[in-house]
């Protein structure tokens, strides 16, 4: 019955086209295959039936589907409408206090201003282990000394893990064969017709509870909306539509792209440490993206797997086993045990767990450092077991530190698996159809690490055509255009901050009628015509966004003309439709209109902010990513400088304190590496400035450029222009 249920609601996403996938464990189990509940086959990935479900367990298996972000709705109403409210509910969560909500509540309670709590909180960060210094308080006009302040410092750490309030989980969903008010208290969730119940997914699965996971994903999304653009295109020409499972495999272009790290948007793969990755790893088929999605995790990172798997991978160390029992296990990932499942395996076939024992040696590995006596007992019997079988006992705690390397972040094979397909089926759609790829990122957002701007220069360095977006041409999506007898991405008025979706479906059902408006002043009259308003604000928007190009007026004019436009309009105010300009307003420079389309869309298609400083940076010895790819850095010890736009910051738990941040300019990305002292000095201009130029030792990776750095300066737009 479980899995039928979970048939049932895929069927129903099936017929609905609502691209869906089923992942994790479910992946490991043969009968979700041929279901159709996941679209990878257990048998290529060496299953592991006890991954999913043992009889030691003794509860039912954890299936997670992932559905299309925008229309993961969609399926939940098909789950209440199918069992009612009064049989299926979504699980609730506890939230519990972190920094930022504590100090929120404390800061409140003791009388504060809620203008002072909000400056205190934004002070808040991981990147600074939520510090707040003496200066910072000075600066926000504060004692340091204030026993009041003092006071709530010492509370809101004491508070932290505390339970807050209960919340609605974001997935699970409970199907129950009883009523669920005779088994679990129950409550109405925030939206109407939801139930949801008063425990958590730790007693529901405590008690064995039926739970299924409802999760939502964008890039299910993103793809959906590619080829359904690419079969449009295809149908046309007369060539057989697309599907999720008929992109054509190992396409060695694709693998080309992902070595080269050409991966901006593509799934799972398109963060800077993957990026950094794939040029060392080089992979050229399914499997190999399988390892990718899986090892820059934190958990090979704390395991000190990645570089032995690296160096072996390159033939620069010897790949040995200490006999065939460990070469079966570990063969695929050549030697270094990368997955859950062999870390299973290895305990299974080396010490003489049970499937059903090694399934509780996984969830002890997922909780070791919250409850170091349930893997203590484990790592005994591991050693003792594996001493039995004659293996040294250098080899048995190698083996017990890889194990507890994955904490709680160890990846499964088949959850990677499932990944890789849609890394592989993203990579494709990108190298084949960019600009559909594009088009489908930017109407998929909010996802992934780049924002539209990022997406669209790096469309562009892939010779996608991009136009404006413009009063006659635009959808409220950006969409794809052959009318020039070219291939060119227009951008959706979604493009445009603060606009109203309302009034844009409205102006384009409007527009359908009219095929082209001429003038601003034709398209409201068209709209008081038939008893419609079209927002003063909105055409002001639209203006700022520079999309009345189509009727010959730039922004300037357009909001000229927006501001002459009567309150209502009298039956022969057609006859001055045609009447001369009494006044134009004068032409403005390109660095304004680049500033004002950043300002009113977040990008901007005339330049880069970059290229208006590129010869004054030049002169400063500042160069670009373009050209800092042309010097070999092993033939100079000299520093270089680099500026550009912040597109990313992070500081990931395993990096020891070094932050990595990604600057963009005309030309491409530059990676930075900040070591711990050098966060520190330039702390402030890290968090709080958009625009750096930054001077370091050059370090190249293939097409990826790094500098270490040991120098940051705020770059001042203004000053420089």
């Amino acid at each position: 019955k479980y899995f039928l249920a979970c048939y049932d609601i895929t069927e129903f996403a099936r017929q609905k086209n609502i691209l869906y996938q089923g992942r994790g464990a479910a992946a490991n189990s043969a009968v979700c295959y041929v279901l159709g509940i996941t679209a990878v086959d257990p048998e290529k990935i060496d299953l592991l039936f006890a991954r999913f479900i043992s009889k030691e367990r003794n509860e039912p298996p954890d299936i997670d589907i992932d559905f299309e972000h925008e229309r993961r709705e969609e399926v939940i109403r098909y789950i209440y409408n199918k069992y009612g409210r009064e049989f299926t509910a979504l699980v609730s969560e506890v939230i519990t206090y972190r920094h930022r909500s504590a100090l929120r509540d404390t800061a409140k309670a003791f009388g504060f201003s809620v203008d002072t709590t909000n400056r205190l909180t934004s002070l808040l960060h991981s990147w600074t282990g939520y510090q707040i210094t003496s200066q910072q308080l000075e600066e926000l006009g504060l004692n340091k000394d204030s026993l009041a302040l003092k006071h709530v410092f010492e509370i809101s750490n004491q508070l932290l893990g505390f339970p807050r309030h209960l919340s609605q989980h974001s997935s699970g969903f409970i199907i129950s064969k009883y009523p669920l008010s005779r088994i679990v208290p129950i409550g109405k969730s925030a939206m109407p017709g939801r139930t949801i119940i008063e425990w958590d997914k730790n007693d529901i699965e405590e008690l064995a509870i039926l739970k299924i996971d409802i999760l939502a994903l964008g890039m299910l999304t993103c793809i959906r909306k590619a080829l359904t653009a690419i079969n449009t295109e295809r149908t046309k020409k007369g060539k057989k539509p697309l599907s999720l499972y008929s992109i054509p495999p190992e396409d060695p272009k694709v693998y080309d792209m992902i070595c080269a790290a050409d991966t901006i948007g593509v799934f799972q793969i398109e963060s800077r440490a993957q990026m950094s990755m794939l040029p060392r790893l080089k992979p050229r088929s399914f499997y190999d993206l399988v390892i990718e999605v899986a090892i820059v995790r934190p958990g090979p990172i704390q395991g000190k797997m990645v570089h032995p798997y690296l160096k072996r991978r390159n033939s620069s160390e010897k790949v040995s086993y200490p006999d065939k029992n460990v070469e079966q296990i570990l063969g695929k990932t050549l030697g270094v045990p990368i997955f859950q499942e062999q870390a299973m395996k290895l305990a299974i076939i080396l010490a003489g767990f049970s499937p059903g024992e090694a399934e509780k040696l996984r969830r002890a590995m997922a909780a070791w450092k919250r409850n170091s006596d349930a893997i203590a007992a484990f790592e005994k019997r591991i050693i003792s077991g594996m001493l039995s079988k004659g293996y040294s006992a250098e080899f048995a705690k190698s083996c017990v530190n890889q194990i507890k390397g994955f904490s709680e972040y160890g990846f499964p094979e088949s959850h990677a698996a499932s990944f890789a397909l849609l890394v592989y089926i993203s990579a494709w759609i990108k190298c084949y159809y960019p600009a559909e790829f594009a088009m489908a990122l930017l109407n998929s957002q909010p996802m992934g690490f780049y924002a539209p701007s990022q997406i669209i220069q790096d469309a562009k360095r892939h010779g996608v055509k991009v136009l404006p977006v413009d009063i006659n041409y635009s959808f409220w999506d950006s969409s794809i255009e052959n009318s020039t007898g070219s291939k060119a991405l227009r951008l959706g008025f979604r493009m445009v901050s603060g606009i109203n979706k309302k009034d844009i479906i409205r102006l384009i059902k409007i527009r359908a009628l009219f095929k082209f408006f001429e003038s601003i002043t034709e398209l409201s009259r068209e709209f008081a015509e038939l008893g419609y308003e079209l927002p003063r604000d909105t055409l002001i928007r639209l203006a700022r966004a520079d999309a009345f190009r189509s009727m010959g007026l730039n922004a300037r004019k357009a909001l000229w003309k927006i501001k002459a436009l009567p309150k209502t309009f009298l039956p022969l105010d057609s006859y001055w439709k045609n009447r001369p300009e009494l006044f134009s307003p004068p032409l403005e420079s390109s660095y304004s209109l680049m500033l004002k389309d950043y300002q009113s869309t977040g990008l901007s298609l005339r330049a880069h902010p970059l290229e208006f400083l590129r010869a004054k940076l030049k002169k400063r010895g500042i160069l670009s990513k373009k050209e800092l790819l042309l010097i070999n850095p092993e033939n100079s010890r000299a520093p270089f400088f680099t500026a550009g736009i912040v597109i990313c910051r992070q500081k990931p738990p395993t990096a020891k304190g070094v932050m990595f941040i990604t600057l963009e300019d005309e030309t491409g990305s530059v990676n930075l590496i900040v070591a711990p002292d050098v966060f520190k000095r330039y702390q402030r201009i890290i968090m709080s400035t958009d625009m750096i130029i930054a001077g370091g030792m050059l370090q190249k990776n293939g097409p990826l450029v790094y500098l270490n750095v040991f120098e940051l300066r705020e770059l001042d737009l203004a000053a420089l222009t």
